[in-house]
């Protein structure tokens, strides 16, 4: 990922860094792939400020699904539940609380602005 974009100064991490779990077992007993939970973390920190849904993820950060389903697993886990994110994004002194998402929905018929057909009516 490219540095320039941590939000997460080096400081901040060694503090948080414990509250993220490693790696887990695949079913062969090897390991799942692993991008770092640093990354994970700066995506799931994008992805709040931001208020984009997780397919608008830039490609830096990996690929939006395998981002996704560690950030679902962890809150399965209840990891961040603790507190412990509020903690950080006070740290990092990010309002989440502003992220806002519009919801408005524009309508194409023909009762909400669009002429009818045919011959117009008289005015008088």
């Amino acid at each position: 990922m490219c540095h320039a974009r941590r939000i997460v100064s080096d400081e901040i991490w060694e503090r948080y860094a414990a509250y993220l779990p490693g790696r887990r077992p695949g079913a062969w007993g090897g390991f799942y792939p692993i991008y770092d939970n640093r990354t994970v973390l700066e995506a799931v920190l994008w992805v709040a400020r931001t208020g984009a849904p997780w397919r608008d993820l830039p490609t830096e950060f990996g690929p939006w699904h395998t981002i996704y389903q560690r950030f679902h697993r962890r809150c399965q886990d209840g990891v961040f539940d603790d507190g412990w994110f509020a903690r950080l994004t006070a740290d990092l002194e990010l309002d989440l609380d502003t992220v806002m998402v519009d919801g408005t929905r524009q309508s194409a018929s023909a009762r909400h602005g669009r002429p009818k057909r045919g011959r117009p009516r008289d005015a008088g």
